[in-house]
């Protein structure tokens, strides 16, 4: 099969096309031939020798796919209501930058009705990571208000459109420019503070009638943490997912403990199937049909060619993109 290759850590161009060994499906396995591929920061920093690949998963990039069933255990597959020519999108821990994939029977989902491959691409890794996040983690209620960081990457608009379906009272975006925070605002957000000209600490706090937001997704971190423990309500939740700003944070302790602020994170990735069955079973039963209702909406910016794999990174590392970028097979 072709896949995409990452020859040496490195900028984008170390990414080219290849020829690999077709996957074996195996127990609790489906074989996708896949349409699409989703492409997230994780691949970037895989790229870049900074998000090592977990144990037992394929070095191949690519977190996401979308195509046919066309293999795999056919008992595990009828037990999940699966069967082979079936159209999947699917959430997997390596190989997703290939013509053929293998992926746990529990984390597929049907492609929503409607549905192109390349849309239905763009949705488990994020979808997942928000849900796993915002409502798990984060514990986020109806009446609740929100706030998550980086408005416009493709875990920002998803999160502001599902926090909102999902009852959130107010929701509130960063992003890095004017143009973006309009871009957020028709997404669905309440309101968007442009983060280069605004601090979006005393803006939260302001937009909230000084009480604070109850629930921040956070994929910056570092100073981030600091300016969040000041706008967060009491009992408020702050979920970090990434790093962007760095490992390291120095915030007011006093504040934590004064207001019950719970700091909390975690990565998808490295953790088991069981796991993550249990959030594709959430989402189909929560978020799927608010998509299928057109409540919920991929947001699609550009898709290349798999062979041009390279240009999309290079897009996804300048930061220009709102939604989601994709390769099609």
């Amino acid at each position: 099969m072709k896949a995409i290759e990452i020859t040496q850590y490195g900028a984008p161009e170390v990414l080219r096309a290849g020829e690999r060994p077709d996957p074996v499906a195996g127990a609790g396995e489906v074989l996708i031939r896949v349409a699409a591929s989703g492409v997230n920061r994780p691949d970037v920093l895989q790229r870049t020798g900074n998000y090592p690949v977990p144990p037992g998963a394929s070095d191949i990039p690519g977190l996401e796919v979308a195509g046919t069933i066309v293999g795999g255990d056919a008992a595990a597959m009828a037990a999940a209501g699966f069967k082979p020519g079936d159209r999947v999108c699917a959430l997997v821990a390596g190989g997703g930058y290939a013509e053929l994939c293998v992926a746990p029977v529990g984390q597929c989902l049907p492609v929503p009705e409607g549905l192109s491959d390349i849309e239905a691409a763009s949705l488990p890794e994020t979808f997942f990571t928000v849900w796993s996040n915002v409502f798990d983690r984060g514990r986020l209620q109806p009446g609740e208000t929100f706030l998550v960081q980086g408005g416009t990457s493709g875990i920002g608009v998803t999160a502001i459109q599902m926090a909102k379906a999902m009852g959130a009272s107010r929701v509130i975006a960063t992003a890095g420019s004017d143009d973006k925070c309009q871009a957020c605002l028709k997404l669905g957000a309440d309101a968007a503070i442009n983060y280069r000209t605004q601090d979006f600490s005393e803006e939260a706090k302001k937009l909230t009638d000084g009480k604070g937001v109850d629930v921040i997704l956070d994929m910056v971190a570092g100073s981030y943490v600091d300016r969040e423990v000041k706008c967060v309500n009491e009992d408020g939740r702050i979920v970090i997912i990434a790093v962007q700003g760095g490992t390291k944070s120095e915030f007011n302790s006093g504040l934590v403990l004064r207001r019950r602020i719970t700091i909390t994170g975690s990565t998808l990735r490295p953790r088991p199937v069981a796991f993550k069955e249990a959030i594709a079973q959430s989402l189909k039963k929560n978020i799927w049909p608010l998509i299928e209702a057109k409540k919920i909406q991929p947001v699609i910016f550009k898709t290349f060619a798999a062979a041009d794999a390279a240009q999309a990174h290079a897009l996804m590392e300048s930061n220009q993109h709102v939604g989601k970028i994709v390769l099609t097979w």
